[in-house]
């Protein structure tokens, strides 16, 4: 019999084994704990390295305990402590470190923007905490047919959530389109977290020039700040400068 292998990932230790010993009961589920983003990565490195990797993520939505709906997943590997990595940040990071692995996100509620979200870093499903093991399995079934699971009640307000993301970022990347070859690589720097005068230094620009450029950039973008303009930035596929000498942009392309 081949049997699924799955991880559990929450921080609540009860909650955690009581629903790796329900699944564990099943003839063809072999099933694991973690209660942590980092514990959980050494679970899947271990797995892999003794070819015996895992099918399937479950993880906790508030992991570590802090929301996640309105952070931008962040590498994974970044957090070296216990508990700092959220739920999101751990889908994506996995999606990125392992893609065989089907991830599922186990919520205390329904939340439209943050089952959207959880699509967005690599989540192939959205299911409550007090699902029935009946349908939780049938999602772990399903995920590893590249199925996508979520709450019918969710469905109508995701595709609301997924189609507004698509049209902000197809405007972010209409503003971006607006702007001049040297204000594009202005961006890029401002993206990187570079100052006007390590900017001026990088471009062999004056101060006063870069602060012009910046000033158009801000001004083409529609935003008031250095903050609004990377952020949009970022929605637009428009990544830092790499310091190194070469310019990122999103699908590795070099400017």
């Amino acid at each position: 019999m081949v049997r699924i292998r799955v991880l559990v990932v929450d921080d609540h230790r009860i909650f955690a084994e009581s629903l790796a010993a329900a699944l564990a009961a099943e003839p063809d589920v072999e099933v694991a704990a973690a209660g942590s983003g980092p514990a959980a990565l050494r679970c899947l490195e271990r797995a892999v390295a003794e070819g015996r990797r895992y099918d399937v993520l479950l993880v906790d939505a508030d992991l570590g305990g802090r929301p996640t709906g309105g952070r931008s997943p962040v590498p994974v590997r970044d957090a070296e402590e216990e508990g700092l990595v959220d739920g999101l940040s751990l889908v994506a990071g996995v999606r990125t470190a392992q893609p065989a692995v089907r991830t599922v996100v186990l919520a205390g509620k329904d939340d439209p923007r943050r089952a959207a979200l959880a699509l967005g870093a690599g989540a192939c499903g959205w299911v409550a905490k007090d699902c029935s093991l009946s349908r939780l399995l049938a999602v772990i079934r399903g995920v590893l047919r590249d199925e996508t699971h979520l709450p019918p009640a969710l469905l109508t307000g995701v595709l609301k959530e997924l189609t507004a993301a698509r049209r902000h970022r197809s405007e972010s990347e209409r503003l971006v389109e607006s702007l001049t070859p040297r204000e594009r690589e202005v961006l890029r720097c401002m993206v990187a977290g570079l100052g006007r005068k390590a900017v001026a230094e990088r471009l062999y620009l004056s101060p006063h020039t870069v602060r012009t450029h910046m000033q158009n950039v801000l001004g083409k973008l529609g935003v008031h700040s250095t903050l609004a303009a990377v952020a949009l930035a970022r929605r637009a596929g428009v990544g830092p400068v790499d310091l190194t000498g070469n310019v990122v942009e999103r699908g590795g392309q070099l400017a």
